[in-house]
């Protein structure tokens, strides 16, 4: 049989129940509502010495969910700053390192600047042309001659991964000449580029991933059917007659 006071203490356990959307909300969750409560109650202690030791005390608490890092002092540094922004800034203690502000905390980063580029040529990619700015600022001499030279051969090699087995050097020089705006011409030029079959050798390799040196990248395993199907291997087991 349930009593009169059973039924009056259950009603008042359901009429006092506390439900999340009305509690208070958690500025960081991964801490619980135990410990926002804890750090709430030391910010209305009123002596200083007190609210020194309970926050020292939360500042154990809160280092025992990662014992391994307790110690470290980059996060002593983060649980002092977590328990500050934790007490909406309002908690006045002595801390070992300087308290954050709430205009600090929400500072936006500035907006990274992605490259928007929109090559007419997408295949040689946004190097090739970082490449031919550098050129176009060095002295004529070996050295932009020769770097002139790597940045052909590339675009020469990059236009064949993704294009026709085969490409005329003038078109390159064309598009170098292009993409140059007009500082490096070799259209005129008795230069020769590398050969087309050795560019797409080179392309097959490394979209293979096969060793230069022309041996195999791994060694073929012998396997239970390969000794079973090998007469060396059936002689190896058998016994002297």
């Amino acid at each position: 049989m349930v009593t009169k006071y059973q039924k009056e203490n259950a009603n008042d356990v359901v009429f006092n129940l506390e439900y999340n959307s009305e509690r208070q909300h958690l500025i960081i969750p991964e801490y619980g509502r135990h410990l926002q409560k804890l750090i709430d109650q030391a910010t209305a202690i009123e002596s200083k010495e007190e609210r020194n030791k309970a926050a020292k005390y939360i500042i154990q608490v809160m280092g025992s969910l990662n014992p391994h890092l307790r110690d470290v002092p980059d996060f002593q540094h983060k649980l002092w700053d977590q328990i500050f922004i934790m007490s909406d800034f309002r908690l006045d203690v002595d801390s070992p390192y300087p308290i954050p502000s709430r205009e600090v905390l929400q500072l936006k980063p500035e907006i990274l600047q992605y490259p928007q580029n929109f090559p007419k040529y997408r295949f040689y990619g946004n190097n090739i042309k970082y490449m031919i700015d550098v050129a176009n600022k060095w002295d004529d001499g070996e050295m932009k001659s020769a770097l002139v030279k790597v940045i052909a051969n590339h675009m020469k090699k990059s236009y064949l991964s993704w294009n026709k087995d085969t490409v005329k050097d003038d078109v390159i020089f064309e598009h170098l000449f292009e993409l140059s705006d007009g500082k490096i011409n070799l259209t005129q030029s008795s230069e020769e580029l590398l050969n087309t079959t050795d560019l797409m050798r080179t392309n097959k390799r490394v979209s293979n991933k096969i060793i230069p040196g022309g041996g195999a990248a791994i060694k073929p395993k012998i396997t239970k059917n390969t000794k079973s199907n090998n007469p060396t291997h059936k002689n190896q087991n058998r016994k002297p007659q």
